[in-house]
């Protein structure tokens, strides 16, 4: 009679437990519904007073001038100068630290290297900006003779380190996934552990390091802290690594406060808002998309 009792017990228990989990999963589509939501009703609003085109191509971002310009054109390509230098940056040392911890590095090296560079994704950003606007930025501003140390470049740097240790983790995890009878075959017939490396790992791994890559783009694109402090934050469209630039997330928490709720000038930071979703929403599903093709290139 008690074992059966027993039996209820913990088939209860179990039930609830995924009632439970059944909530929390269910609050966290419910919290990104009502953020898609509150993004869209907030944004549309804009487009009642500008067109699509003229917002995502025009030249000018002036929200409190008369008439108002509210073309985003240079705080897109703001954001892509910053992410694209960041990721020249970011990827070699990246993907090199990766393959170095996973196929070459001592364990017991690895076992200091690997904690040390995932610290690196819990210091705040306003750490790195801060670091960015006293240290380097001065060292660049001297080295380069520049007019400000605040540039697009200073930003590619520091969101580069930031991005390094998102990409470091996956892709030495992709490394690490490779199955250990692709090396056994390559050693069998000859080849050297760097061939092996090259040849074998790193293309069965391919998928992987392309996730890597496209979640420390989503990393250093959705970064906001950093960028405001030591990009130089000028809405201007950059001809050089070297020039000020200000990015999609910076004028959103630049403006914010400043503008009134329910103006033209606070729609239409939503609906920045909704471009830089959109764009972390394709590259989401991307890196989705390369990791279920990289599970089953494994299987």
């Amino acid at each position: 009679m008690n074992s059966v009792q027993e039996v209820f017990r913990i088939k209860a228990h179990r039930e609830s437990a995924e009632i439970i989990l059944f909530l929390v999963a269910l609050s966290s589509l419910l919290f990104l519904i009502g953020i898609i939501v509150v993004l869209f009703v907030e944004g549309l609003p804009t487009f009642r007073e500008v067109s699509l085109s003229q917002f995502l191509f025009g030249r000018r971002w002036y929200p409190t001038s008369e008439p108002p310009r509210l073309g985003i054109l240079p705080l897109i390509l703001g954001s892509l100068w910053v992410t694209i230098g960041a990721l020249i940056f970011a990827i070699p040392l990246g993907l090199f630290s990766a393959i170095f911890l996973a196929e070459l590095c001592p364990k017991k090296l690895r076992e200091i290297l690997k904690p040390v560079i995932e610290m690196l994704a819990g210091i705040p950003s306003v750490v790195y900006g801060f670091f960015g606007m006293v240290i380097l930025s001065p060292l660049l501003k001297d080295l380069f003779s520049l007019p400000t140390g605040l540039t697009a470049f200073t930003a590619s740097i520091i969101l580069g380190i930031m991005a390094i240790p998102s990409i470091v983790s996956t892709a030495e995890d992709a490394i690490s996934s490779v199955p250990k009878s692709y090396r056994e075959a390559s050693f069998s017939i000859g080849a050297t552990h760097w061939e092996t490396i090259r040849k074998v790992v790193i293309p069965a791994s391919y998928s992987g390091l392309g996730a890597a890559v496209i979640l420390g783009a989503g990393r250093i694109i959705g970064e906001t802290m950093t960028v405001l402090m030591i990009a130089g934050g000028a809405a201007i469209i950059p001809t050089s690594f070297f020039q000020p630039v200000r990015t999609m997330t910076a004028t959103i928490a630049a403006e914010m406060g400043e503008a009134p709720v329910g103006s033209l000038h606070y729609h239409s930071l939503f609906a920045i808002a909704i471009v830089l979703f959109l764009i972390t929403f394709l590259l989401n599903i991307l890196v989705d998309r390369l990791a279920q093709k990289y599970h089953t290139r494994v299987r």
